[in-house]
């Protein structure tokens, strides 16, 4: 009797041990995969979305040649700021300033895996329309340190930072804050924050409701795996590792105590953050708002798909609110 109880014991340890080992192991597993900022992110040429870009061939011809004629125009320069947990964050904005005084400032804000200068179309649109333009390298993306990538959660700290720094430079500034896809993440998980008056209005391109809601999503779109005890298991990592959770990165949470007007966009093609978001998002918006569906178009896609469309969007939402 005592060895058969003996053998339980040992047996019930044993697979305790292969458990726990497992549930450890796949966490860290995705971990790397998704939020690990020096891990190759090769998942995202699954991404169909991306893949629909070729046929875009002529139109991105056209773009990429007026981005490029603009960013050698323009010649920007680099500098830092240094984040509450002491990583240094870089962006752009010295040569992005215009050259007549003026109080009107844009922030624009690239997607997962990206950089400020895949920002470029946004950056030169706003400068041309008179804006002095901010473009940050994320944490953990670019030229900004950071071995892990936040998502938009921990980055909505960040953004505080880089619009002090203007409202510092120029106490009168009018702000609009711009982000696709996690950039999109960013600026509506900066929205619950509490905002100086300087900012005027939110520009969210294809963001997501919540970390936990696109990875759940992805999990299954991408892998075929359950959110348990896949995304549980990652999300234990992530707070060993990065020190957040991913549960708690709710955007949609943070738009509903939003107090700044917002423009919702998103393509009715997205299948990377599948286009049945931008709904309850709006929904959950408490203030001035409107949303732009763009037909046709795939994740991060709108500004290529129909640009006059999207900008004359952009323009006509801001101008309410700007000087």
């Amino acid at each position: 009797m005592k060895k058969r109880k003996k053998m339980i014991i040992w047996i019930l340890v044993v697979l305790s041990v292969i458990l726990v080992g497992g549930y450890f192991a796949i966490g860290n597993y995705f971990y790397d995969m998704a939020i690990n900022a020096h891990t190759s992110k090769s998942f995202l040429t699954g991404n169909n979305d991306s893949k629909k870009q070729k046929t875009l061939s002529k139109k991105e011809k056209e773009r990429k040649e007026q981005n490029e004629a603009f960013m050698a125009q323009v010649k920007p320069t680099a500098s830092y700021i240094t984040s509450s947990d002491k990583l240094k964050l870089k962006l752009y904005a010295a040569d992005y300033i215009q050259k007549s005084k003026t109080n009107k400032w844009a922030i624009v804000v690239h997607g997962y895996g990206g950089q400020s200068s895949d920002m470029a179309s946004w950056t030169r649109h706003f400068y041309n329309k008179g804006y002095n333009v901010v473009t940050p390298d994320l944490r953990g993306h670019g030229k900004s340190q950071g071995d892990y990538i936040g998502m938009g959660w921990d980055d909505r700290k960040d953004m505080l930072l880089w619009i002090n720094t203007i409202t510092q430079r120029d106490p009168q500034a009018e702000i609009v804050l711009l982000g696709v896809s996690m950039g999109g993440a960013t600026v509506m998980n900066t929205s619950g924050e509490k905002l100086p008056s300087n900012v005027k209005a939110i520009v969210e391109d294809c963001g997501y409701t919540s970390t936990g809601d696109v990875f759940t999503y992805q999990l299954k779109q991408l892998f075929g795996l359950p959110k348990f005890p896949v995304l549980y298991a990652a999300n234990t990592m992530t707070e060993i590792r990065a020190g957040y959770n991913i549960f708690k990165s709710s955007a949609i949470k943070q738009v509903a105590k939003s107090k700044t007007p917002m423009l919702f966009i998103h393509g009715d093609k997205d299948t990377f953050v599948p286009f049945k978001m931008l709904e309850p998002l709006y929904n959950a918006a408490k203030v001035e708002k409107e949303k732009l569906v763009v037909h046709g178009a795939g994740h991060g896609e709108s500004e290529k798909i129909n640009p006059d469309l999207y900008w004359s969007h952009v323009w006509n939402f801001v101008g309410k609110y700007m000087s």
